[in-house]
């Protein structure tokens, strides 16, 4: 029963230790590491710039073109140039405007503006793709960490079984290979924390390229949060709702009205487009001091869309394939929609049940057996070898309940973005 407190010791203490040495003004929480990534991100700015830009164009689209303001010389004799020489010769100031076919304006503004809806609807796909990123990454950043706790831990508990393996085969009352085997299980365990703690590192690096830090930027993740994992909503109301908030689909059905504008702009084409415009020509007086009428001139020009096998019609048969094209798109992402939301829901209700499983049953009950085992072993009940295998299981079923954990979120995380909505649970 000694041992049994010293064990209970060291855990206290070790629980103590990291409370002394946590640093809270460097903690990122998950909340804070997804406000700094939705402020900071710069591939969300350029996403976001991106919108504003298009969101820039339909006014420009939808204006008339510039008017043109001309100044002539018109029949200005070369040989003397003088003004007053020739009948004919004014200087000539005019203004011309293009005009669309009715309709064809509308049409291009309305094509411009649903583009840039959907630039819109993108940013916020956009938004709830970093959301998710940042949310797997700091998860898979928390699971290491508690990984790395739990081999510590158990490189400890190892070396204590180390000391007594070894002071019960110098009293003659144990056995070599007991000590040999945990110093290998205690190798073992060295050789994993190494790996824990690159892997810790490239995650650590991932997090900060999404908050928009240095690689080496160091922070810590809390070492508790909340374990409780929420009821979700059906997987058929999970369909309906990313029917009416998935953002990639808003912009989807966004493009297809903007193809529809641009096939209906083609269909204009087939009528002509207009420039009318006036100029007024000052004639100068005669050599004698003669009056001379000044002239005012009106136009009226028109396009003749004489080649429209070739062009006009080309260009309707290109806008109405690239209308099919958006429809196509729609329904292979709506399809591609309900398999990411049907795939995410299943590991989520897998990974959940899995983690309430080893938290209730597996892991109180593999920390029974290890207390028993050890006791047994003290007074020469147990074999040394199942002793060392008994903890060995009790720190893979800890490992394993953080992964569920971690794993389980992960897939809120993506089902979350999927649905394009927070609230997808009770």
């Amino acid at each position: 029963m000694i041992l049994l407190n010293k064990t209970t010791a060291f855990y206290v203490l070790l629980v103590l230790s990291n409370i002394v040495n946590a640093e809270p003004g460097n903690i990122l929480t998950l909340q804070s590491a997804l406000d700094i990534a939705v402020q900071d991100n710069p591939s969300l700015a350029q996403i976001q710039a991106r919108s504003e830009a298009l969101a820039a164009i339909p006014s420009q689209v939808g204006s008339l073109p510039d008017p043109v303001i001309s100044f002539n010389a018109l029949n200005l004799p070369v040989d003397t140039f003088d003004l007053h020489q020739e009948n004919m010769t004014q200087m000539q100031g005019g203004i011309s405007q293009d005009i669309p076919f009715p309709g064809k304006l509308a049409l291009r503004e309305q094509a411009a503006t649903y583009q840039a809806e959907a630039a819109t609807h993108d940013v916020t796909e956009a938004r709830f793709r970093l959301l998710r990123d940042v949310k797997k990454t700091w998860w898979a950043h928390f699971y290491l960490d508690r990984a790395l706790e739990i081999i510590i831990v158990n490189q400890n508990l190892l070396r204590q079984f180390v000391k007594i393996a070894r002071t019960k085969y110098e009293v003659g009352e144990g056995l070599q290979q007991d000590v040999l085997l945990a110093q290998l299980e205690l190798s073992k365990l060295l050789d994993a924390e190494i790996r824990l703690t690159g892997a810790i590192a490239k995650t650590k690096a991932q997090l900060n390229a999404l908050l928009d830090q240095p690689a080496n930027h160091t922070f810590k993740i809390p070492e508790k949060t909340s374990e409780n994992l929420p009821i979700l909503h059906t997987e058929s109301n999970l369909f309906a709702q990313a029917e009416i908030y998935r953002a990639l689909l808003a912009s989807r059905r966004e493009s297809i009205h903007a193809a529809q504008s641009r096939l209906d702009l083609a269909k204009k084409d087939y009528f002509p487009d207009f420039e009318v415009g006036a100029l007024y020509g000052r004639r100068a007086d005669t050599l004698s001091g003669q009056e001379r009428a000044d002239f005012l001139s009106l136009k009226l020009s028109m396009t003749v869309p004489i080649f429209a096998a070739t062009k006009q019609r080309k260009a309707v048969d290109q806008r109405h394939s690239e209308l099919m094209q958006q429809r196509y798109a729609l329904q292979d992402q709506w399809n591609n929609v309900r398999a990411e939301i049907s795939t995410a829901y299943s590991d989520f209700q897998q990974t959940k049940n899995q983690s309430i499983l080893f938290k209730t049953g597996i892991i109180p009950q593999a920390r029974q057996t290890v207390a028993s085992m050890l006791a047994g072993y003290q007074v020469n009940k147990v074999d040394f070898l199942n002793l060392v295998r008994s903890q060995i299981t009790l720190y893979n079923y800890e490992t394993q309940y953080w992964k569920a954990l971690t794993e389980a979120n992960q897939a809120l995380a993506q089902l979350t973005a999927v649905v394009g909505k927070e609230e997808i649970y009770e």
